[in-house]
Protein backbone atom coordinates (compact mmCIF):
# COMPACT_ATOMS: atom_id res chain seq x y z
CA UNK A 1 0.00 0.00 0.00
CA UNK A 2 1.32 3.44 -0.93
CA UNK A 3 2.36 5.77 1.88
CA UNK A 4 1.14 9.33 1.28
CA UNK A 5 2.30 12.55 2.94
CA UNK A 6 0.38 15.84 2.80
CA UNK A 7 2.60 18.81 1.96
CA UNK A 8 1.40 22.36 2.58
CA UNK A 9 4.59 24.29 3.48
CA UNK A 10 8.25 23.40 3.05
CA UNK A 11 7.38 19.83 2.04
CA UNK A 12 6.14 21.37 -1.24
CA UNK A 13 9.62 22.54 -2.23
CA UNK A 14 11.90 20.47 0.00
CA UNK A 15 10.31 17.12 0.78
CA UNK A 16 13.64 15.53 1.74
CA UNK A 17 12.49 12.08 0.64
CA UNK A 18 12.01 10.28 -2.66
CA UNK A 19 8.60 11.21 -4.07
CA UNK A 20 7.20 8.65 -6.52
CA UNK A 21 4.20 10.77 -7.48
CA UNK A 22 2.50 13.98 -6.41
CA UNK A 23 -1.03 15.25 -6.83
CA UNK A 24 -2.82 18.45 -5.90
CA UNK A 25 -4.92 17.65 -2.84
CA UNK A 26 -7.22 19.31 -0.33
CA UNK A 27 -7.39 18.68 3.41
CA UNK A 28 -10.74 19.63 4.99
CA UNK A 29 -11.05 21.04 8.50
CA UNK A 30 -7.66 22.82 8.61
CA UNK A 31 -6.13 26.00 7.26
CA UNK A 32 -2.49 26.85 6.50
CA UNK A 33 -1.26 29.53 8.90
CA UNK A 34 1.93 31.02 10.32
CA UNK A 35 0.75 29.92 13.77
CA UNK A 36 3.88 28.22 15.12
CA UNK A 37 6.93 29.94 16.55
CA UNK A 38 10.09 28.46 15.06
CA UNK A 39 12.94 28.12 17.53
CA UNK A 40 15.04 25.69 15.48
CA UNK A 41 14.69 25.88 11.69
CA UNK A 42 13.64 29.51 10.98
CA UNK A 43 14.36 31.26 14.26
CA UNK A 44 16.01 30.79 17.63
CA UNK A 45 14.85 30.51 21.23
CA UNK A 46 15.94 34.14 21.75
CA UNK A 47 14.41 35.40 18.48
CA UNK A 48 11.73 33.00 17.23
CA UNK A 49 10.59 33.00 13.63
CA UNK A 50 7.30 31.68 12.32
CA UNK A 51 6.56 28.54 10.34
CA UNK A 52 3.41 27.31 8.72
CA UNK A 53 1.22 24.79 10.42
CA UNK A 54 -2.19 23.31 9.83
CA UNK A 55 -4.53 24.90 12.34
CA UNK A 56 -7.86 23.18 13.00
CA UNK A 57 -10.76 25.24 11.70
CA UNK A 58 -14.22 23.82 10.98
CA UNK A 59 -15.35 24.77 7.50
CA UNK A 60 -11.82 25.53 6.32
CA UNK A 61 -9.75 23.51 3.86
CA UNK A 62 -6.08 23.62 2.92
CA UNK A 63 -4.83 22.95 -0.60
CA UNK A 64 -1.42 21.38 -1.04
CA UNK A 65 0.18 18.26 -2.46
CA UNK A 66 -0.31 14.60 -1.68
CA UNK A 67 3.17 13.11 -2.00
CA UNK A 68 3.49 9.36 -2.61
CA UNK A 69 6.58 7.89 -0.94
CA UNK A 70 8.70 5.69 -3.21
CA UNK A 71 7.99 1.99 -2.67
CA UNK A 72 10.36 0.39 -0.19
CA UNK A 73 11.30 3.79 1.34
CA UNK A 74 8.41 4.04 3.80
CA UNK A 75 10.30 3.25 7.03
CA UNK A 76 13.22 5.57 6.30
CA UNK A 77 10.84 8.32 5.15
CA UNK A 78 8.78 8.03 8.32
CA UNK A 79 11.94 8.20 10.46
CA UNK A 80 13.17 11.21 8.50
CA UNK A 81 9.85 13.05 8.77
CA UNK A 82 9.59 12.40 12.50
CA UNK A 83 13.10 13.77 13.04
CA UNK A 84 12.33 16.83 10.90
CA UNK A 85 8.76 17.63 11.93
CA UNK A 86 8.60 16.47 15.54
CA UNK A 87 11.79 18.28 16.65
CA UNK A 88 9.95 20.15 19.42
CA UNK A 89 6.64 18.26 19.66
CA UNK A 90 4.63 21.30 18.50
CA UNK A 91 3.27 19.23 15.61
CA UNK A 92 0.99 16.25 16.02
CA UNK A 93 1.35 13.40 13.53
CA UNK A 94 -2.00 12.32 12.10
CA UNK A 95 -3.28 10.16 9.27
CA UNK A 96 -6.03 12.17 7.60
CA UNK A 97 -8.13 11.78 4.45
CA UNK A 98 -7.21 14.19 1.65
CA UNK A 99 -9.22 14.71 -1.52
CA UNK A 100 -7.20 14.52 -4.73
CA UNK A 101 -7.87 16.95 -7.57
CA UNK A 102 -8.79 13.99 -9.82
CA UNK A 103 -11.66 13.07 -7.50
CA UNK A 104 -9.88 10.30 -5.60
CA UNK A 105 -9.07 10.22 -1.92
CA UNK A 106 -6.04 8.97 0.00
CA UNK A 107 -5.07 8.81 3.64
CA UNK A 108 -1.98 10.94 4.16
CA UNK A 109 0.50 11.36 6.97
CA UNK A 110 -0.08 14.94 8.04
CA UNK A 111 1.57 17.21 10.61
CA UNK A 112 -0.86 19.57 12.35
CA UNK A 113 -0.15 22.08 15.09
CA UNK A 114 -0.88 21.28 18.72
CA UNK A 115 -2.81 24.38 19.89
CA UNK A 116 -1.87 23.53 23.49
CA UNK A 117 1.88 23.70 22.78
CA UNK A 118 3.94 26.71 23.91
CA UNK A 119 5.07 27.44 20.33
CA UNK A 120 1.48 27.84 19.11
CA UNK A 121 0.65 31.46 18.28
CA UNK A 122 -2.55 31.37 16.24
CA UNK A 123 -4.34 34.62 15.52
CA UNK A 124 -1.34 36.93 15.01
CA UNK A 125 -2.13 39.88 12.76
CA UNK A 126 -0.60 39.62 9.27
CA UNK A 127 1.49 42.76 9.87
CA UNK A 128 2.99 41.23 13.02
CA UNK A 129 3.71 38.01 11.12
CA UNK A 130 5.47 40.01 8.38
CA UNK A 131 7.69 41.85 10.88
CA UNK A 132 8.73 38.60 12.57
CA UNK A 133 9.36 36.78 9.28
CA UNK A 134 11.38 39.70 7.86
CA UNK A 135 14.13 39.47 10.48
CA UNK A 136 14.14 35.93 11.95
CA UNK A 137 16.91 33.47 11.00
CA UNK A 138 17.32 29.88 12.18
CA UNK A 139 19.34 26.74 11.51
CA UNK A 140 17.83 26.28 8.03
CA UNK A 141 18.21 29.94 7.05
CA UNK A 142 16.18 33.14 6.89
CA UNK A 143 12.50 32.98 7.76
CA UNK A 144 11.76 35.15 4.70
CA UNK A 145 13.31 32.52 2.40
CA UNK A 146 10.88 29.92 3.81
CA UNK A 147 7.93 32.24 3.09
CA UNK A 148 9.11 33.15 -0.41
CA UNK A 149 9.80 29.51 -1.39
CA UNK A 150 6.42 28.34 -0.13
CA UNK A 151 4.45 31.16 -1.83
CA UNK A 152 6.36 30.59 -5.10
CA UNK A 153 5.75 26.84 -5.10
CA UNK A 154 2.05 27.26 -4.34
CA UNK A 155 1.78 29.64 -7.31
CA UNK A 156 3.79 27.21 -9.47
CA UNK A 157 1.26 24.42 -8.89
CA UNK A 158 -1.68 26.78 -9.42
CA UNK A 159 -2.77 27.14 -5.80
CA UNK A 160 -3.64 30.53 -4.43
CA UNK A 161 -3.09 31.58 -0.81
CA UNK A 162 -3.97 35.28 -0.47
CA UNK A 163 -2.45 35.57 3.03
CA UNK A 164 0.88 34.13 1.87
CA UNK A 165 0.88 36.37 -1.20
CA UNK A 166 0.24 39.44 0.98
CA UNK A 167 2.93 38.38 3.45
CA UNK A 168 5.49 37.78 0.68
CA UNK A 169 4.89 41.24 -0.77
CA UNK A 170 4.97 42.89 2.68
CA UNK A 171 8.15 41.10 3.77
CA UNK A 172 9.85 42.08 0.49
CA UNK A 173 8.89 45.70 1.22
CA UNK A 174 10.22 45.47 4.78
CA UNK A 175 13.51 44.02 3.51
CA UNK A 176 13.92 46.64 0.76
Amino acid sequence: MTMWVFGYGSLLWNPGFEVAQSAVARLPGYHRSFCMRSIHHRGTLEDPGLVLALDRNEGAACSGLALAVAAGREAETLAYLRERELISSAYLEKKLPVALADGGEVTALTYVVDPGHGQYCGGLALEEQARIIAHAVGGRGPNAEYLFNTAAHLAQIGLSDPDLDWLAARVRALLA
